[in-house]
């Protein structure tokens, strides 16, 4: 059968502006994009309302010093420094700390309903490893509400999203982009959409673990091999966040979130013994030490044998006033009624460590995110730069923020610049004819099936800790899945083409995995969330980033030096004292 064969002909849309992903980063993007009066198109691979911005819980940061008035943009900058172990870029954390309180005027300007004091003051709590207060939130389902506002905003522009539009190619002629292909997941018929710059707002590649906080069909490396087929580099590909806290049941919710805001209202963990661990492991912080900490504690007492029954251990906020739980904590309740009829005002809760975030993503320039590909621009957990070894929790939403209106602005910029437009037609073919072939082949393959074997190889080889052997051995077990993935034929049904998706996956995945185990095997160290169980120490030479092309593999390239302004604020002993930022 011909592989060229196509189901329909090519639908063909052109844009100024093609924003490809409608979570936070998305929708702020094209925002300002609309706002500038630009020509933009958002297209997504599931439904706006339902993108993966919603499941962010905890908070949003900003220095505004609503609650303490001595925090400013470079405390913010010289936590957000020091807790990325120094691999984050100096330039990309000054820009986000100093422009952060105008994303919070953004939303307060389009109805973001945070909380507040008696007084009317924005409410800022903490959040594991902050000097200062600096976190706003709406109860705990702030990304929720972020979403929300973004959305209405959108409509109130006019903002044209198609929901059902899976990106697989970019098209670049001579080193510069003119658009996407891709395909509609209801009906199959290929897409191509011009374009004079495009942003990437297509998240992160956690769900290549087995355990995971990304549901199902996101997060699976799209953003990873969208960028590295057009010629950029990926960065700091090994560098993800387990966040300490997922569920572990039911199997099919297992690595839903109990949101850090737990911790931050004065969540308890314990072990099966009834033992309050953290005194082991951070005994000044205790449970609001950083995320990697709190993960790896998790993960040793399981693995040390004093976990619980089905291999987690137990967060209890039970201590707290039922009122404190309910006005504070409202969607973790309502998700552990939900998902296993658990009071969490009467009893603990059972967790392990969940792969959370990317904390590496397509390299940036710190200035506007432009990725080296001219017109190609990368925002959100698709990006990289900012968080280093360790995010600090309620960053990721202020990132949105922050960078999707400087690279609205600056693609609204390159778009009006451009005075001649070259397209290449082999581009296009060669991304219609990946499309027809996975339609009409013969392979017997299953695209699930083998995305499942993806995350058994990450989960066993490159979890919380890791080690030359097991990285290799994940390296030439990814190898044979990718013979296995040349076998995979797509079949849709009656329902769409959901088959057709889930190997568009499976090739961000295994491209995903294989640039995480490359990257983890050359990072020859401890920090931050990468463990090494045979190179425990931090190596100070490893101050830099790796990066990855999947012709070159990994190349490490050395940081530029923190300003020395900000240096003696990261350099500065931390206050590690838990004193008033538990809510007992």
């Amino acid at each position: 059968m011909s592989t060229d064969a196509s189901p329909l002909p090519d639908r063909l849309i052109s844009t100024s502006v093609l924003v490809i992903g409608t979570g936070g980063a998305g929708l702020r993007a094209s925002i300002e994009l609309a706002e500038r009066g630009v020509q933009v198109l958002a297209v997504g691979k599931r439904r706006t309302h339902d993108a993966h911005t919603t499941l962010a819980a905890g908070g949003i940061n900003a220095a505004l010093g609503t609650m303490d008035p001595e925090d400013s943009w470079q405390h913010h900058a010289a936590d957000t420094l020091r807790e990325s172990y120094l691999l984050a870029d100096p330039a990309i954390v000054e820009q986000v700390a100093r422009n952060a309180a105008r994303g919070i005027e953004d939303l307060e300007r389009w109805g973001m309903p945070f909380a507040r004091e008696a007084d009317g003051r924005l409410s800022q709590r903490f959040f594991g490893a902050h000097t200062y207060r600096r976190t706003c939130y709406a109860g705990d389902y702030t990304g929720l509400e972020i979403q929300r506002t973004l959305m209405r905003r959108a409509a109130e522009l006019s903002v044209p999203i198609i929901d059902t539009v899976y990106v697989t190619r970019l098209l670049v002629a001579g080193g510069t982009i003119f658009g996407a292909y891709g395909f509609d997941v209801v009906t199959g018929q290929g897409v191509q959409i011009l374009a004079d710059a495009v942003i990437l707002a297509t998240g992160g590649h956690t769900r290549i673990w087995r355990v995971t906080s990304s549901r199902r069909d996101e997060n699976t490396g799209d953003s990873f091999r969208l960028a590295a087929l057009a010629g950029a580099r990926l960065r700091d590909a090994e560098l993800v966040q387990f966040h300490p806290s997922g569920l572990l049941e039911p199997e099919d919710a297992a690595g839903t979130l109990v949101s850090e805001a737990a911790r931050g209202e004065g969540g308890v963990l314990r072990n099966a013994l009834g033992e309050r661990f953290m005194e082991r492991y951070d005994p000044q912080r205790l449970e609001l030490s950083t995320r990697d900490r709190v993960a790896l504690a998790n993960f040793t007492e399981i693995a040390e044998g004093r976990g619980t029954e089905h291999g987690g251990v137990l967060l209890d906020v039970s201590h707290l006033p039922r009122e404190q739980i309910l006005e504070k904590l409202p969607r973790v309740y309502r998700t552990l009624i939900d998902l296993q009829m658990l009071d969490i005002t009467e009893s603990p809760i059972e967790v392990a460590p969940t792969a959370h975030y990317s904390m590496g993503g397509v390299w940036v320039r710190a200035e506007d995110h432009g990725t080296g590909v001219e017109g190609l621009f990368a925002i959100g957990e698709a990006a990289s730069g900012l968080h280093g070894a360790n995010r600090l929790g309620g960053n990721s939403l202020i990132e949105l923020l922050v960078y999707g209106r400087i690279t609205g602005e600056v693609a609204a910029e390159h778009a009006a610049s451009r005075t001649r437009v070259d397209r290449d037609p082999e581009a296009v073919r060669e991304a219609r004819a990946e499309h027809s072939a996975l339609l009409s082949g013969e392979g017997t393959e299953v695209p699930r099936r083998l995305q499942r074997e993806v995350r058994e190889v990450m989960t066993e080889h490159a979890g919380v800790v890791r080690s030359e052997e097991g990285l290799r051995a994940g390296i030439e077990k990814i190898a044979a899945l990718e013979e296995r993935a040349g076998h995979v034929t797509a079949h849709p049904d009656v329902a769409g083409f959901d088959d057709l998706a889930h190997a568009f996956d499976l090739k961000g995945s295994l491209l995903a995995a294989r640039a995480t185990l490359e990257c983890a095997l050359e990072r020859r160290e401890t920090r931050g969330c990468h463990n090494r169980s045979d190179f425990p120490e931090q190596d100070p030479a490893l101050r830099g980033n790796m990066t990855w092309t999947p012709q070159g593999g990994a190349v490490f390239e050395p940081l530029p030096e923190i300003p020395a302004a900000l240096r003696e604020l990261v350099e500065r002993p931390a206050d590690d004292s838990p004193a008033g930022k538990l809510v007992e």
